[in-house]
């Protein structure tokens, strides 16, 4: 495959290395993907101590390069952290400082979060980390704001995760804010994963969905996706499938999991932001053009669902 020149992306690799958690920006980052052309990203690891180091399930591993890499990064990625109560090397918290002020992305992935504490750079900010260690780091940087329900926060170029699986969905979002909407969904589809969960979804499951494909029921709502400006009826959706009201809104549910009117208004959400990110268009033009008609109704389904607002989801996701 041609190497590909592209934004360098350096993981952080420690003794104690959380192996999940450096699977997820592997996966995400370091696998070859000639689909995506010559200007996809580069990946290496990099670590401050000596090698080999131990990772978790008992094998040892040597990072690519040496604490250099850190310094041509256009991101870091610090993959989890050995433990809340182990202290992050001063060399370490020189490094994503000097970083971080040259202008590289700092991203964590659940206890990682406490390196980038660390730092101080968080100060001040919204940050999120894995709910059973949440209380711990309030309580050790009360100058952060820990909101330890949401499954990612982004804000002045650092961007924080929650448990290992809200790392991927944060590391899918990254990949739309770096090169579109298209690319995420190429990912999200190659690891099977949804192509967006907002950062502002819960980290709690209070109950499984179980969603079954419909063949009968597909070609509607591809149809739906590729216009969901239109004004979608549970008649006119019924009509088109061929069905009675009743037995489309059961089928419906058994399909999606969702009923049909919440289903599209998460459909004109992803559509909006999808907008947010790759677009110039105002917020009112996006809620046009999104089938939600004004920027009010936009802006009320972002915070309801999303928890912030699309002038926030811009600031924080838009194409760099």
């Amino acid at each position: 495959m041609p190497k590909t020149n592209g934004p360098l992306v350096v993981a952080l690799l420690y003794d104690g290395l959380c192996t999940f958690e450096f699977g997820i920006v592997s996966e995400v980052f370091g696998l070859a993907r000639p689909e995506m052309g010559r200007n996809w990203y580069r990946f290496a690891s990099a670590a401050i101590e000596p090698g080999p180091l131990r990772a978790q399930g008992g094998f040892t591993i040597l990072p690519d390069g040496s604490p250099g890499l850190f310094r041509r990064a256009d991101t870091i990625i610090i993959p989890g952290w050995r433990g809340m109560d182990h202290p992050v090397p001063d060399e370490l918290v020189a490094l994503l400082q000097t970083a971080h002020k040259r202008g590289t992305r700092l991203v964590s992935i659940c206890s990682g979060a406490f390196v980038l504490a660390a730092t101080g750079l968080l100060d001040g900010t919204r940050v999120t980390t894995h709910w059973r260690y949440a209380q711990a780091l309030r309580d050790r940087f009360p100058a952060i704001e820990v909101d330890e329900a949401s499954l990612y926060h982004g804000a002045n170029n650092i961007f924080t995760s929650a448990g290992s699986a809200a790392g991927i969905d944060l590391m899918i979002e990254l990949v739309r804010s770096d090169f579109g909407p298209d690319a995420a969904n190429s990912v999200a589809k190659r690891i099977v994963m949804p192509p967006h969960r907002s950062g502002g979804q819960s980290q709690f499951v209070e109950r499984t969905v179980q969603v079954r494909p419909d063949t009968g029921l597909a070609p509607l709502l591809d149809r739906i996706r590729q216009d969901v400006a239109q004004r979608w009826t549970i008649s006119k959706m019924a009509d088109l499938a061929r069905m009675s009201r009743r037995t489309f809104e059961r089928r419906f549910v058994e399909a999606t999991g969702k009923g049909p009117g919440e289903w599209i208004i998460a459909e004109r959400l992803e559509a909006a932001k999808d907008l947010l990110v790759a677009s110039d268009r105002s917020v009112d033009e996006v809620a046009e053009a999104t089938g939600f008609g004004s920027a009010y109704n936009l802006r009320h389904h972002f915070r309801e669902k999303l928890g912030q607002s699309p002038a926030v989801f811009r600031r924080e996701f838009a194409r760099r």
